[in-house]
């Protein structure tokens, strides 16, 4: 690997911590601030915001893994398998809940996102 590659190894990583730990920050904090009046949504809320990070996380290792090994069936596999997982969650609290925690599941669980699409169009 060449100390280019190698740096931008470093910045993409750096930028996922600090997308992990802002993440993890705002679904807690928005979560704790509504659970006096939505408390199943707010657990709902914070339950997506961490199923999101892990869901970044495990996705960000699968491309990697990917790049390096050049080997795709492995990574439909795992997609397939964190796509029936995290999308089962979310049925639970429409289910215990009312049926819109659904919404605040999905909103936690794709702030991740929402998060890293910002910081990468700020990089360019």
């Amino acid at each position: 690997m060449s100390e280019e590659e190698k740096a931008g190894l470093a910045v993409y990583h750096a930028r996922m911590r600090a997308v992990v730990r802002w993440s993890a920050v705002i679904a807690l904090v928005a979560a704790a601030l509504s659970a006096a009046w939505f408390p199943i949504p707010a657990l709902a809320l914070a339950v997506g915001g961490l199923c999101g990070i892990l869901n970044a996380v495990l996705t960000a290792c699968g491309l990697e893994r990917l790049a390096r090994s050049r080997n795709p069936g492995s990574f439909v596999l795992s997609s397939f398998l964190r796509i029936g997982v995290f999308g089962i969650v979310p049925v639970a609290f429409a289910a215990a809940g009312p049926w819109w925690s659904m919404v605040w599941y999905f909103a936690g669980f794709f702030l991740p996102t929402a998060l890293y699409a910002v910081s990468v169009s700020r990089a360019f």
